[in-house]
């Protein structure tokens, strides 16, 4: 059934949301956007947050930190209906032969291990609150990375970690469904963005220099701001995206649309 439109005022309005990396990039600009929307918005971040969330020091690759985070959500706001996996590191541009074991595991660590933790206890949150509401019981955003849908020579690591938020979306959407949690769960494949991953380029050749370098990768012309992603995560954080689980949502300028890699990502 079709979630009813909202008519009690913003259309987040009583959604308590988690964003995880809110302090800066796509998460800040989701966190701006979903409180907006009136949810009570948890900026999650090792980072101090500032802007209208809620800021918690918060460590994604600890299950305890975890387990701190849903105690206090749950405690303060009685309920849990959106997450937003956002945290995620680059972990450098190594290759097959160059990446480290250390590295390798270090990268996971927040970009795989943080995003399974954070659907793990997302799910036991929402559970609470949407088995006997009758719109759904809630949305999990997980943000992969057009990495995570073609491969590359490097970053090895990064590459494989946003593949594995993928699989890991698909399967947390279907067990739900099963379970009939009325839990969503979908991803988000961002091309390139004008976020601080991009640092040690702009730190050689100076930020609009590398922006403009890297929009050449893209069709469209132009890097993404991080606007423009949060915009797509409120649409799969409210009920107007009720249908849509298990699903891969890329904004990517055009550069999955077509065989031919452009210079951003090398050879194919």
């Amino acid at each position: 059934m079709a979630a009813a439109p909202r008519s009690d005022g913003p259309e987040l309005a009583g959604r308590v949301a988690i964003v995880t990396g809110g302090a800066s990039g796509i998460g800040a600009a989701s966190v701006a956007l979903l409180a907006a929307a009136g949810a009570r918005v948890y900026a999650a971040d090792r980072n101090d947050a500032t802007g209208p969330g809620i800021a918690v020091a918060h460590d994604v690759a600890s299950e305890d930190s975890w387990r701190a985070l849903l105690d206090r959500v749950l405690a303060e706001s009685g309920r849990l209906d959106i997450l937003v996996n956002n945290a995620g590191i680059s972990g450098g541009q190594g290759t097959i032969e160059s990446t480290t074991v250390e590295n390798w595991r270090a990268v996971h660590a927040v970009n795989a291990d943080g995003v399974f933790l954070g659907c793990k206890f997302a799910i036991e949150g929402m559970k609470r609150t949407g088995r006997e509401k009758p719109q759904p019981g809630g949305s999990i955003v997980n943000v992969s990375s057009i990495a995570g849908l073609i491969g590359s020579a490097g970053p090895t690591a990064y590459t494989a970690s946003k593949g594995a938020v993928r699989l890991l979306t698909k399967s947390v959407a279907l067990y739900c469904a099963e379970q009939r949690y009325g839990i969503r769960c979908n991803s988000v494949h961002p091309g390139g963005v004008d976020t601080a991953i991009f640092a040690p380029l702009w730190q050689m050749v100076g930020h609009e220099q590398g922006k403009a370098l890297i929009g050449m990768g893209h069709p469209i012309g132009r890097m993404a701001e991080s606007s423009e992603l949060a915009e797509l995560v409120l649409w799969l954080a409210s009920d107007r995206s009720s249908f849509a689980t298990g699903a891969e949502f890329t904004a990517d300028g055009g550069i999955t649309a077509g065989v031919q890699r452009r210079q951003m990502f090398g050879p194919t």
